[in-house]
């Protein structure tokens, strides 16, 4: 018996010995407290690891996204688009060793133990704008935004203008090949300046340590707790995405490129300038990938070749969501890391082993025999 009071516990007991008590009462009085235990420890287990996959899919859902977004409009199957995540990625990266290099004072008022003044670094920065600059330096994981994304507008831009736009009338093997060509020449450029050594980046003093998000829903403290940051992200995350909706569904220039992905011809005899208007949509595909990857520096050190860890996920996400479909794209990134982070569990890897490195893989294998354009993908769209 769970029970903490001994008085309880005997009263339990002489309930359990009276005569004429069905065995099947007897059963849940003796199976109840142990019963109550697991279901709360399962619940537990079962939103931590909800969050984990929210957590998961906002970063698949806002690759995904920009994905979708461009072989939606420009027809191009881009597999660079991993190593715009990478540059993303490494904006933060450099946006903190600019804020963070140093000047060196001596101050004769401290000695070393071997009697020598002690030198004192300080980020310039800090020393030239004071407590501003010790945020700057504090927060330049989020701040770096603010650098990646006209960074990434530009290689977005530059990309379709000198690359893509010769190749949107080319088959899709041709568009995968020269893009997967564009993408190794990048990470090899990031790999020549940056090394091939993932960099760790610093979460923000006032977000590191853990939310009691048990706390917010009425469990006991400290039941079930979660890091900032990865709240943070998924928000975010979150964030962009319906900017992104709400940009394509409530502006003008959105409603024009909606219509140019439903019909591309119809909308230039109209005198419209759509092929302008895709550049700046590939552009915006680019700082969508951009911002997510600076954003996710923290969780995961970025190295020369994160990109392409992410961009064979992602695009099994565009294909399990449907091509071409954004609502797809960013309902499969969700279900496949909330699929992928119950795999992980320690109870299902035991049964399964191995489970949690193929979930996604099995899940687009079961959605493309059952549903072969997607889960929300468009007639007509890769069928030729």
């Amino acid at each position: 018996m769970v029970s903490s009071d001994h008085t309880s516990r005997i009263s339990a007991d002489k309930r359990l010995t009276r005569p004429g008590l069905p065995d099947r009462v007897k059963l849940l009085y003796s199976i109840g407290p142990l019963l109550i235990l697991f279901l709360g420890n399962t619940m537990e287990a079962f939103l931590a690891q909800l969050l984990n996959g929210l957590d998961k899919g906002g970063a698949y859902a806002l690759i995904a996204l920009g994905l979708t977004l461009v072989f939606g409009t420009l027809g191009v199957v881009n597999f660079a688009h991993g190593a715009l995540f990478m540059l993303g990625c490494f904006c933060a990266v450099t946006f903190r060793y600019l804020i963070t290099i140093e000047t060196v004072t001596v101050d004769p008022t401290k000695l070393s133990p071997w009697g020598k003044p002690v030198e004192v670094r300080t980020p310039l920065v800090q020393d030239w704008l004071g407590d501003f600059g010790a945020f700057l330096v504090d927060y330049s994981v989020p701040v770096s935004i603010l650098l990646a994304i006209p960074v990434m507008l530009a290689i977005g831009v530059a990309m379709e203008r000198g690359l893509i736009k010769h190749f949107y009338r080319r088959t899709h093997a041709e568009q995968i090949l020269v893009t997967f060509g564009l993408a190794i020449v990048l990470q090899e450029i990031v790999k020549s300046f940056f090394g091939a050594n993932p960099i760790p980046q610093p979460i923000p003093g006032s977000l590191r340590g853990a939310a009691d998000i048990g706390s917010w829903i009425g469990m006991a403290p400290n039941t079930l707790t979660y890091p900032w940051w990865r709240l943070v992200y998924l928000l975010f995350s979150l964030a962009v995405i319906g900017g992104v909706f709400a940009f394509l569904h409530f502006t003008t220039f959105g409603m024009v490129v909606r219509a140019g992905m439903a019909d591309r011809e119809t909308v230039g005899l109209l005198g419209i300038d759509i092929d302008r208007r895709f550049t700046i949509v590939f552009g915006l595909a680019a700082i969508v990938a951009g911002v997510a990857g600076a954003m996710y520096t923290p969780l995961l050190p970025p190295h020369y070749h994160i990109g392409m860890d992410f961009l064979v996920l992602s695009f099994v996400v565009v294909v399990v969501g449907g091509m071409g479909s954004l609502p797809g794209a960013v309902l499969a990134g969700f279900l496949l890391g909330i699929l992928q982070s119950f795999a992980s569990m320690t109870e299902v890897k035991s049964l399964i082993p191995g489970i949690d490195q193929v979930i996604i893989y099995l899940i687009a294998v079961v959605v493309l025999l059952t549903r072969p354009r997607g889960l929300m993908g468009r007639r007509g769209v890769m069928e030729n």
